[in-house]
């Protein structure tokens, strides 16, 4: 939604908003010159914002009707008329009316690199663009809209089905696992709107292996890269889950702008990184925003290549996400020295589910010896410290925003 308030600013909407808590995404659109933002959220605050300049349209995330579907400022926008819809319709129609091209970034993991890789190679190639980006980066604003750019590109998230909104002009498939179980039931389920999304994309750039497993339909004018070209293997970037996400924006560019492969490999090798993707806070210690499987198992990838010594402190994201994988931790930090469970960070939650304790999740686990129930306190910051100074690489695992692990990590360290 930060992003979105950028871009809708930029190309003249009054912007005003709201939020539960208070947050440094919050602190950073006021100092955009988003000034009015209040916090908590009621329809007295909403009725004062609307009786200085009149609201015309109230634009809300999915959390806020799926934890509440009474909530007061839907009430008080239904009762005086003010338009409302969630992110994807503002935006959609905020690219059609400047006649944008879309180049949508999708899939299950990696969005936010690939979508701040393309961001990043249109900057450094002199070309403006229009973006929108859920996370903050060191080359630029979360959102941008440039009266002069001929392509947008987004950060196209399935959760909610918000990307079959959009009718992309260029689409970029990171890989389809399955996430989002509440609103996509079965594997299948997940599939099949990802093949409704493509359907509706010009050209997709695919990888072979998402093509095989989830029987997508390739049409004439679209790119499938191989899960084992060569060249991953050359690029000098950390990470294989970066490399792969490096090289399918190259060849995107590539195909969008004729621009020499040689000329963009290089550009890109200087990629900065962006905030919570393997960020690093503190001499050998590092934030992640890694929160499903195969994010967690790319990331621990990433730390095998830095360190032989790997302790990870891990808050899950949504207690609703762990009732279905909580199976799948099995091996999954195999190798690391020493495992801190925090209670999972709690969001867009099924009341009548029980909340599993960070004991229960690590019972899931094969190696549950390595692996200590935590919370956040001085305690843990003494133990994270103490793994600094003999030479460990802590690793900290957190999808959360205001209030979470990464927020405490950065007050701490």
């Amino acid at each position: 939604m930060g992003p979105l308030a950028l871009v809708a600013k930029q190309a003249g909407y009054d912007v005003s908003g709201s939020d539960k808590r208070d947050s440094s995404y919050v602190e950073h659109l006021r100092k955009s010159g988003i000034e009015t933002i209040h916090i908590g959220q009621s329809s007295e605050q909403i009725a004062a914002v609307h009786a200085q300049r009149p609201i015309d349209w109230l634009v809300y995330s999915s959390a806020v009707s799926i934890e509440n579907p009474d909530h007061p400022e839907l009430i008080f926008a239904n009762k005086h008329g003010v338009k409302t819809s969630k992110r994807d319709e503002l935006l959609s129609q905020i690219i059609q009316s400047h006649n944008r091209k879309l180049i949508a970034v999708a899939g299950t993991h990696g969005k936010t690199t690939t979508t701040a890789m393309m961001i990043w190679l249109f900057k450094k190639m002199g070309l403006p663009v229009s973006y929108s980006v859920g996370a903050k980066l060191s080359f630029g604003e979360m959102g941008q809209f440039d009266v002069d750019g001929e392509y947008f590109v987004y950060e196209c998230d399935e959760f909610d089905r918000n990307f079959l909104t959009f009718h992309p002009d260029t689409s970029l498939v990171t890989g389809i696992d399955w996430d989002h179980h509440e609103i996509y039931p079965t594997r299948a389920d997940y599939q099949q709107a990802f093949r409704q999304f493509l359907g509706q994309t010009d050209r997709s750039v695919l990888w072979q292996s998402d093509i095989t497993q989830c029987k997508l339909e390739i049409h004439a004018n679209d790119i499938v890269l191989e899960d084992d070209a060569p060249i991953l293997n050359t690029l000098s970037i950390a990470g294989e889950v970066n490399r792969r996400n490096a090289w399918q924006v190259i060849c995107a560019f590539q195909a969008l702008t004729n621009a020499p492969i040689e000329v963009l490999v290089p550009i890109m090798e200087e990629f900065p990184g962006l905030s919570r993707r393997f960020e690093k806070i503190a001499n050998g210690l590092y934030t992640d925003y890694a929160h499903t499987i195969p994010k967690i198992r790319g990331c621990l990838q990433m730390a095998r290549e830095l360190s032989e010594n790997i302790v990870v402190v891990y808050e899950p994201l949504t207690d609703r996400r762990q009732h279905f994988i909580k199976e799948d931790y099995g091996n999954l930090f195999e190798g690391v020295k020493k495992l801190y469970w925090a209670p999972s960070y709690l969001a867009r939650e099924d009341p009548d589910q029980a909340v599993l304790s960070p004991r229960e999740l690590i019972e899931s686990m094969q190696n549950k010896e390595i692996a200590e129930p935590v919370e956040l306190n001085e305690e843990l910051r003494k133990s994270i410290q103490e793994h600094l100074s003999a030479g460990d690489t802590v690793i900290c695992l957190s999808g959360g925003g205001g209030n979470s692990l990464d927020e405490w990590l950065r007050k701490n360290f």
